[in-house]
C-alpha cells in the first residue's frame, strides 16, 4: 500500500493593509483652512448685518449677530448724507472702473501679443524700458500726472483723468507678454496666417480665447484698483457731488479724518454698496483667476 504525499498548501498572499485615511497632519491642515475661512468671512457677514441696524446698536456689547429692521432707514440716511447723489456716485465709480478695465485689457493684451510673437527693431530695448518703469514708485508720478492733466490736457475734474493714463500700463503688458510666450506656440500663429487670417483676426479669434484666464486675472486686478482709487480721485479733484466716486463720498459722510458726528448706519450702508460689485465680479471670475495664476506651475 503506497501512501500519497500530502500536498503542501499554497500560501495565499495577504492583502496589503490599507492605510488609515485619518492623519493629524491632514486634520491640522483642514483646521487651519477652516479657521482662515471663518476669519475671512466674519467681517463681511458683520458688515452686512450692521448695515441693517440703527447706529446706536452697532457698537453694543455683546454685538448683534443677526439682521435688524433699519435697512431702509440707513439707505435713506445715506442718500440724505450724499445729497441724493449716492447712486450717481456709484455709477461714476462703475463707469470709471469698467472703462479702465476694458481699455487696459485690450491695449495690454495687444502689446503683450506684439512683444511675444513679433520681431522688430529695438524690441528688447523697448521692453526693457517698460520693465524699468515698473520700478518707479507710483507716488513719484502724482505731481507730474496732475501737471499734465491740468496744464496740457485740461482734464482735471473729469473721469478721463483716471482711466485714460492707465490704458497701457507696464504691469499689464509684462503679464500678458509672459503668459502668451508660455501658453501660445508660434506654430499656431503661423498656421492661422497660412489659412489667410489677418493679424488682428489672429489676435481676436485665436489669441484672445486662449488667454482668457490671464485676462480675468488682470481684469479683476485692474477693476479693484480703479474701484478703490481714492488717492487718484482726490488728486484729480473729482470733488463735485455729480462727479465724485464712492471712496471720496465715503470719506465725506464719515466726516473726513475726524469722524465727528458720523452716522455709522449710513456709513456701513455705503460700504455695502461699495463691496457688492467686487464680490459679484470675483464670484464669477474666480475660477479663471485661479487658472491664470497657476498657469505654468505644473509642467507637462
Amino acid at each position: 500500500m503506497t501512501t500519497q504525499p500530502l500536498e503542501t498548501p499554497i500560501a495565499t498572499p495577504r492583502p496589503p493593509r490599507q492605510k488609515s485615511r485619518f492623519s493629524f497632519g491632514r486634520a491640522g491642515l483642514w483646521l487651519f483652512v477652516g479657521v482662515a475661512c471663518f476669519l475671512s468671512l466674519v467681517p463681511f457677514y458683520l458688515m452686512f448685518v450692521w448695515s441693517s441696524l440703527p447706529s446706536a446698536q452697532i457698537f453694543t456689547v455683546p454685538p448683534h449677530l443677526w439682521f435688524g429692521d433699519a435697512l431702509v432707514g440707513n439707505f435713506q440716511k445715506m442718500m440724505t448724507a450724499t445729497d441724493n447723489f449716492a447712486l450717481r456716485q456709484f455709477w461714476n465709480s462703475l463707469y470709471i472702473a469698467a472703462l479702465s478695465t476694458v481699455t487696459t485689457l485690450f491695449f495690454c493684451s495687444l502689446a503683450g501679443f506684439a512683444f511675444a510673437m513679433y520681431d522688430f527693431k529695438g524690441k528688447q530695448y523697448l521692453f526693457g524700458f517698460i520693465l524699468i518703469t515698473m520700478l518707479i514708485p507710483p507716488l513719484v508720478m502724482d505731481i507730474p500726472s496732475f501737471l499734465v492733466m491740468n496744464n496740457f490736457l485740461h482734464w482735471i475734474g473729469t473721469p478721463r483723468a483716471l482711466w485714460v493714463p492707465g490704458m497701457a500700463n507696464a504691469f499689464g503688458i509684462f503679464l500678458m507678454r509672459q503668459y502668451i510666450v508660455s501658453a501660445l506656440p508660434k506654430s499656431l500663429i503661423e498656421a492661422a496666417r497660412l489659412d489667410g487670417a489677418s493679424e488682428f483676426g489672429i489676435f481676436m479669434k485665436v489669441v484672445v480665447p486662449l488667454i482668457r484666464p490671464i485676462l480675468a486675472t488682470l481684469g479683476i486686478v485692474t477693476f479693484v484698483g480703479s474701484w478703490n482709487n481714492f488717492k487718484g480721485a482726490l488728486i484729480m479733484r473729482l470733488s463735485e457731488d455729480s462727479t465724485m466716486t464712492l471712496p471720496l463720498s465715503l470719506r465725506k459722510i464719515t466726516g473726513g479724518a475726524t469722524n465727528v458726528n458720523a452716522d455709522w448706519g449710513a456709513t456701513l450702508m455705503m460700504v455695502v454698496l461699495t463691496v457688492i460689485p467686487l464680490l459679484i465680479i470675483f464670484l464669477f471670475a474666480s475660477r479663471q483667476v485661479i487658472s491664470g495664476l497657476t498657469s505654468g506651475a505644473v509642467k507637462d
